[in-house]
């Protein structure tokens, strides 16, 4: 027979091939469906799994076998491209819910490869059955294998939304796909609120999605995260776990515990060491990795003297430390059409899909309870005439014959006389009929029910809120990444946080941490107080104040520059604890340290913020100017030489201000004698010091509205302290020498801090070794200016009073 050749333009035959071999990129092999979220080669080895039985609670069973079935059934490809799909459904750094369990090397974070799949073994995960579940029952389309031999799902019914729970990744013909993975429970969660809500946006969304929720942890900064899932497209930053720790002192490391998604541990190591011997940065001494099977660590050592937030940023520039993810939610709708989908389009399309599911179980359920209450009702109805039932039967020449007469004389139906001649004899005792007769009841009932479900869409709606209620329970976990910084006002970190009091400590060696005020108990004037820290001998705790949760917290050091942040972002921990390094939230140098702490709340009543100086000098500045405070910090006095910021206090403006010196003179003078100046003012003579030796050792703000019941406290460095009503200390003009407040000796010590008392209950007295003291401001005696106090504090040889707060 004669070939017959058509002749075709050439550009017309290679459009159209070109276009049949990228639709065919697209659907079978590059972009995941909606609806289970899967690709066809990841969906081909789920469903093989199934069918050889390798369900969780199976024995493992080479992946050799599973590879081998895949491809003899349905995946006509390559064995290297089924087992990296396979490996990629068992890494738990890659999957947020792994649909594997493997067995064997699965390849790891590092990079390396899985080992060849006649070494591994798998089976289906517990929550990769929910993917397939019920699938016998009829619920999706099929479609028949390559060969024509058996037929395949085009979709899984699954129970849960997929394509978000464990992402994908993927490259067709001129398009791309790149979902990351989110928390389980969260997607659960915004899924029942849409099936409440379908006219539900996606700022409503968000709060319950806060952002993607990786394998690997780290933490997310993204203030667009809303108009991300709305497109559908955009980036989010993804930045690595960090913290500082103090080796020795002044000597830092930066230990890295969460690493960015799909990011390769091995080479970031090696990115960082390029930059080091590149001599790009400066300041790394060593790197290690420590990760275990305890999870991942990355040590990098620190030489001295280096600022160790500038090399954390610098990292976090340079490396991967810090990444983007280019989020593209391209999928399949109806298996066939590429789009690009919000996120409430990915939840209302599974959604549409589980209903399809929904229906065509309880249809099929309906159609088999159906086919069992017809026959149940003719095995009833032969019991009401078994007689002539039997004599019939009886008088039969064969089966056949019987099979006729009975639907002839019985209006009995195919199915039923079929039933009644198999039925067996036992059947005729009366419980067995019991039997018959309930079971033919609990039918109906049934089948009422499922009839139901399919007249009402409600219904439906509602199990599959409660299948997604029972998913969340049985697989639901916490969150790994941290939301850092998100656009939606209306789900901030801190609506979590309870609004509570704390008590912020900072030592000498610049360790911080937070407690509850009930962490001290109440003791005795004079007793020895409790440990307050696990404190190196050469540390000691330098700074102590109150605050509530939500406050603003401003750090002021003595070379002028102040930071800002949050009081509940400073890490909670025990009394006997250490803490955590200062210079794991401010970028401090190593030459300043942290002289003044003060807290204050977002809506504040207080306009100034009152500054004081280690040489007597005093500064006003609006507190308003402080509002906004860069990373780095911003300058809040300029000092002179050998002079250092040591004191700052909030204000009303219409005050007064009282200075103590640690040779115990005193001054109180209007502080309208102080005018308001800019952050980088110097300040004016607030006390003129006497003698070399003298300092300034206390700053206050008297509230004039208040002064006729305050009083003024004041502790001594050998654990003396004393009360004085401020009617002993008159009202001066700024910059005189003041007028003494306490009888200075080598019994009582320098005087270390004077405070104003009104409704205060108790103070918190802290000594430079740690001890803590707790006790009733009542039990300390009120005394003239020229006394030398009462003793509050029992001190061990060499130890001094570092420090005290009331409260």
């Amino acid at each position: 027979m004669p070939e017959k050749i058509e002749k075709k333009e050439i550009t017309s035959e290679l459009q159209e091939s070109y276009l049949d071999y990228a639709i065919s990129v697209i659907v079978s092999r590059a972009l995941p469906d909606v609806r289970d979220g899967l690709k066809p080669v990841h969906r081909r080895i789920l469903y093989a799994m199934m069918e050889d039985g390798l369900r969780n609670d199976a024995k493992f069973r080479k992946s050799a076998t599973v590879i081998g079935s895949v491809l003899g059934r349905y995946h006509p490809h390559g064995d290297v491209a089924v087992y990296d799909a396979l490996v990629r459904m068992a890494q738990d750094f890659s999957l947020r819910y792994p649909l594997i369990d493997g067995q064997g090397n699965f390849g790891s974070i590092d990079g390396d490869s899985a080992a060849a799949y006649r070494y591994t073994e798998a089976r289906l995960s517990k929550i990769a059955e929910e993917l397939l579940t019920e699938i016998e029952k009829e619920t999706v389309d099929w479609q028949p294998n390559y060969d024509n031999t058996r037929e395949e799902p085009k979709v899984l019914p699954a129970k849960f939304p997929n394509l978000l729970v464990n992402g994908t990744y993927g490259i067709a013909v001129g398009m791309m796909t790149n979902i990351p993975p989110h928390n389980l429970g969260e997607i659960i969660e915004a899924t029942k609120y849409v099936i409440d809500n379908p006219q539900a946006e996606i700022k409503d969304l968000v709060k319950i999605v806060p952002g993607p929720d990786f394998p690997t942890g780290g933490h997310i900064y993204n203030k667009s995260i809303a108009e991300t899932y709305a497109l559908g497209k955009g980036s989010i930053t993804m930045q690595a776990a960090a913290e500082i720790q103090e080796r020795k002192e002044n000597v830092f490391d930066v230990i890295i515990t969460e690493i960015p998604y799909q990011v390769n541990k091995s080479e970031l190591i090696v990115k960082i060491a390029e930059l080091v011997q590149d001599k790009k940065i400066e300041g790394i001494k060593d790197i290690r990795d420590e990760s275990d099977k305890e999870g991942l660590r990355i040590v990098i050592e620190l030489k001295s003297d280096v600022n160790p937030q500038k090399i954390l940023n610098f990292l976090y520039k340079h490396t991967d430390l810090q990444k983007d993810f280019y989020l593209n939610m391209l999928a399949l709708t109806d298996g066939l059409q590429p789009q690009v989908m919000s996120l409430k389009d990915v939840i209302a399309a599974w959604i549409k899909h589980r209903q399809e599911v929904i229906k065509r179980r309880t249809e099929f359920d309906l159609r088999k309870a159906e086919e069992r209450a017809h026959i149940l009702t003719g095995l009833v109805k032969a019991l009401d005439s078994i007689d002539a039932v039997i004599a019939t039967i009886k008088k039969s020449k064969d089966r056949e014959t019987a099979r006729q007469n009975l639907i002839k004389k019985f209006k009995f139906s195919d199915i039923q006389a079929n039933a009644i001649l198999e039925m067996k004899l036992q059947t005729l005792a009366a419980l067995e009929r019991q039997k018959l007769e309930d079971e033919l009841k609990e039918k109906k009932k049934l089948i009422a029910a499922l009839q139901f479900i399919l007249k009402n869409p409600k219904e439906m709606l509602g199990i599959i809120k409660n299948e997604l209620t029972e998913l969340k329970t049985k697989f639901g976990d916490p969150r790994r990444t941290k939301i850092i910084s998100t656009e939606v006002k209306e789900y901030r970190e801190e609506d979590l946080i309870p609004q509570e009091d704390n008590i912020i400590t900072l030592s000498q060696a610049s360790y911080i941490k937070r407690l509850a005020p009930d962490t001290f108990k109440t003791q005795k004037r004079g007793g020895k107080g409790l440990i307050g820290f696990d404190l190196k001998e050469e540390d000691f705790v330098t700074q102590i104040l109150t605050a509530k949760s939500h406050d603003n917290v401003l750090f002021f050091t003595d070379r002028g520059r102040v930071f800002q942040t949050k009081a509940y972002e400073i890490p909670e921990a025990s009394r006997t604890a250490k803490g955590k390094s200062i210079y794991n939230f401010l970028n401090l140098s190593t030459e300043e340290k942290i002289s003044a702490i003060i807290s204050y709340p977002k809506n504040h009543g207080s306009a100034y913020l009152v500054m004081a100086t280690k040489n007597g000098f005093i500064k006003k500045t609006p507190l308003d100017d402080f509002t906004n405070i860069r990373r780095n910090g911003l300058i809040a006095i300029n000092l002179k030489k050998d002079d250092l910021l040591k004191w700052v206090k909030l204000s009303s403006g219409q005050d007064e201000v009282i200075l103590t010196t640690a040779l115990g003179q005193a001054i109180r003078f209007p502080e309208k004698q102080v005018r308001a100046m800019g952050r980088t003012a110097a300040g004016v003579k607030a006390i003129r010091l006497k003698k070399k030796e003298d300092s300034v050792s206390g700053l206050d703000i008297i509230i004039k509205k208040e002064a006729k019941d305050q009083r003024l406290l004041v502790v001594m460095a050998n654990g003396f302290a004393k009360q004085t009503s401020l009617k002993q200390y008159r009202i001066q003009s700024r910059a005189g020498s003041g007028i003494k407040t306490a009888n200075i000796t080598s019994k009582t010590g320098p005087v270390i801090a004077g405070q104003i008392i009104d409704e205060a209950e108790e103070i918190l007295a802290i000594s430079a070794k740690g001890q803590i003291l707790k006790t009733k401001i009542n039990s300390i005696r009120l005394a003239g200016r020229a006394t030398q106090g009462v003793k509050i504090m029992n001190l061990d040889a060499g130890d001094k009073l570092v420090g005290m707060i009331t409260i």
